[in-house]
């Protein structure tokens, strides 16, 4: 097989798992939107319907589905999402029943800035692509999101979740997976928050071999790829003069070499097999990460690997992560499924686990990063908008 052909095969499986898997009942008040995980049938999640917004226009520009198939299923997606989909200030709640779009109450039912902020990333990559109408009800989906809310002025920082019961809690208190909040929290023309709540999160150096970059406290891999799957970084320094993208490479490449270091001497681990980032495990959802770690934090690196680690970073480490994939895809056929590579494997449980399903945000990074990867899409169109271009005026980021 050719060295890249796995990434075609696997974008096209993670592309069926967005649009196989979306309510497609164009009388459903859930149209369109998209499970968080296939295992089950019943909840949605705003970021699943985010990076499957994103997906569409991939497919079409793969041939996988015609544009007129895409457009009404991305019209009819923001629709439910504007006047469907139960939201406080513009916020979209975590979990949704895929049916009728209201909150899944069974658990994590408050609305959430991160999930929000990547369903409205994969709006604009839409709203850019199609233009007209669609652009018009993003634009309206965009708008409502009051970011005030979602300010605690007293630390200068985000709240990470919302309800009217118990107001604001959490705190984006450190570097992670939020960049695009700050970009289009400050840019918004109606509910805009100060620029200086840029300058709110903890900027933690660690080093891990020969690495030195920002890191977070469990050393997870998507919070140095989520952003950059929308904001192409390549370019760009902060307000700082901090190269995030060159700071996501180090993050990726000291992932790799924690694994092959290898310290608990775990037998999934090696120089292909890396990626540590959250995923389903043996004992469900965890998530594992590589060093530095925040002191008194120990993640829980057990043996489990998803591919979507390895294959979020291919436009950070190209050679290292299509190595990676090429492994999985040749020497663990366990582990591919109908939507591509399942979420993850773990050699060092008896007997062996594969996981029997896919996650949606997982599919979603993976996908994404490998179109960047390949094309620079969906870069090249959320750079595109208005919003996007005024927020970084205002934070000041600069191109090299």
């Amino acid at each position: 097989m050719a060295k890249t052909k796995v990434l075609d095969l696997e974008a096209k499986g993670c592309f069926d798992f967005f649009w196989n898997e979306a309510n497609s009942d164009s009388n459903s008040p859930g149209y369109g939107l998209i499970l968080d995980q296939s295992g089950n049938k019943k909840v949605a999640s705003s970021a699943s319907v985010g990076f499957g917004l994103a997906a569409i226009v991939i497919g079409i520009e793969r041939n996988w589905i015609t544009y007129d198939e895409g457009y009404v299923r991305a019209k009819g997606t923001l629709e439910t999402c504007l006047n469907n989909v139960e939201h406080d200030s513009g916020f979209l709640y975590h979990f949704l029943n895929i049916q009728t779009a209201k909150k899944n109450e069974t658990f994590y039912d408050c609305a959430s800035i991160i999930d929000t902020t990547l369903f409205i990333n994969g709006a604009i990559v839409a709203a850019e692509y199609f233009g007209g109408e669609i652009k018009e009800l993003v634009d309206q989906l965009y708008t409502r999101m009051d970011w005030t809310v979602y300010y605690d002025k007293d630390v200068n920082q985000y709240y990470m979740g919302y309800t009217k019961e118990r107001g604001g809690f959490g705190h984006w208190d450190t570097y992670a997976e939020q960049m695009t909040q700050y970009v289009l929290g400050v840019a918004s023309p109606t509910h805009p928050v100060p620029v200086k709540i840029y300058e709110g999160f903890e900027r933690k150096v660690g080093s891990y071999g020969p690495y030195e970059f920002i890191n977070s406290p469990g050393g997870a891999l998507f919070v140095h790829q989520f952003s950059h799957a929308f904001i192409d970084f390549r370019n760009l320094l902060d307000s700082d003069g901090i190269d995030w993208f060159a700071n996501s490479v180090k993050a990726s490449l000291a992932n790799r070499q924690y694994c092959i270091d290898n310290p608990n001497g775990l037998k999934t681990y090696h120089e292909n097999s890396w990626g540590l980032t959250a995923c389903a495990s043996p004992n469900g959802y965890i998530v594992p990460g590589g060093p530095p770690f925040y002191p008194n934090v120990t993640p829980p690196n057990e043996g489990t690997v998803p591919p979507a680690g390895a294959a979020g970073s291919i436009v950070f480490t190209p050679e290292e992560s299509i190595a990676a994939l090429n492994y999985f895809y040749e020497n663990h056929p366990q582990l591919w499924g109908e939507y591509g590579f399942q979420d993850a494997y773990n050699l060092d449980v008896e007997p062996e686990w594969y996981a029997n399903h896919v996650i949606g945000i997982d599919k979603g990074i993976t996908l994404l990063m490998i179109e960047n990867y390949q094309s620079g899409l969906i870069w090249d169109l959320y750079m595109k908008n208005k919003y996007v271009k005024k927020g970084i005026e205002l934070l000041n980021w600069k191109e090299k």
